[in-house]
């Protein structure tokens, strides 16, 4: 579920842009295809309860993660919460729901409502004690995390269950998997002629194979002609269960993504998967 009030149209076409995204570069290693619910576009007219009441019933309670964003707006008030939005995220962290929360750090429009923008703030207090919140500066920077997010997710569903002719259904687990999960830090790199400070930007990505079983044979390579990345970690002869390497890159002019392909041997045969790290 995209939940949000009404000031981040942007934001919410980029998030559920994300999630079509993931499904092309996942879904058929993962065998899980993830579904984009907007009040806007999915839900269904209905007489009989409140709106969020229904809203509620149809997209926070249906859904299995929930990604969460303000900009300058908490939303309007409910009968149950200080906003709808508010209130979907609080129904599903009671659910025991995913719920990504993002708040953004760009500029303020002048004409933001001052009240708005004071419960916002408030409410974005209250949520320090909560968890852990994100916040973006714009509507790319948005997707890149939730595409991270959403490979995390779906790392630690419960494992699928298979039918089995010959008796209950049974779990089904993938012997390898990945994720990765994108990291950078600022260095200083020595001081120019004038005496100021030079910096120097180092970036890797965490990656770890989630599976039950060693990876063997595990080697990295950027993806398309136009790939604005270099890597410096070329792969490994085996990638233990359970292990989390950094694969070190430097990043170049180019138009491509900033994406790690992990591919790994099996009985024989290769088998790849595409790891989004912009």
């Amino acid at each position: 579920m995209i939940a949000s009030p009404f000031d981040v149209g942007a934001e919410r076409d980029a998030v559920e842009e994300a999630i079509h995204e993931w499904n092309v570069s996942n879904a058929g290693n993962r065998k899980v295809v993830l579904l984009p619910w907007r009040w806007e576009k999915n839900s269904v007219p209905q007489l009989g309860g409140h709106p969020q009441a229904l809203i509620n019933a149809q997209g926070v309670d249906q859904s299995d993660v929930v990604v969460a964003m303000f900009a300058g707006r908490l939303g309007k008030a409910t009968p149950e919460a200080i906003s709808g939005t508010a209130e979907e995220v609080a129904r599903a962290q009671e659910a025991g729901k995913p719920v990504h929360l993002f708040f953004s750090n760009g500029s303020i429009p002048a004409r933001t409502d001052p009240e708005q923008l004071a419960a916002l703030n408030e409410f974005k207090a209250q949520m320090e004690t909560a968890g852990l919140y994100g916040e973006f500066s714009d509507p790319a920077d948005l997707a890149s995390q939730v595409r991270r997010a959403l490979d995390y997710d779906v790392a630690h569903l419960p494992a699928a269950e298979e039918e089995d002719e010959s008796g209950p259904a049974v779990p089904v687990s993938k012997p390898v998997d990945f994720i990765a999960q994108p990291g950078s830090e600022r260095l200083p790199n020595g001081v120019t002629n004038r005496g100021k400070p030079k910096w120097k930007t180092n970036h890797w990505a965490d990656v770890t194979n989630v599976g039950t079983e060693d990876a063997q044979n595990v080697r990295f390579q950027t993806v398309g002609e136009e790939s604005p990345m270099m890597l410096i970690d070329r792969g490994t002869s085996v990638f233990p269960a359970g292990q989390t390497r950094p694969v070190r890159f430097v990043l170049m002019m180019g138009q491509g993504e900033q994406i790690i392909r992990v591919t790994w041997t099996r009985d024989g045969v290769d088998y790849f998967k595409d790891l989004f790290v912009g």
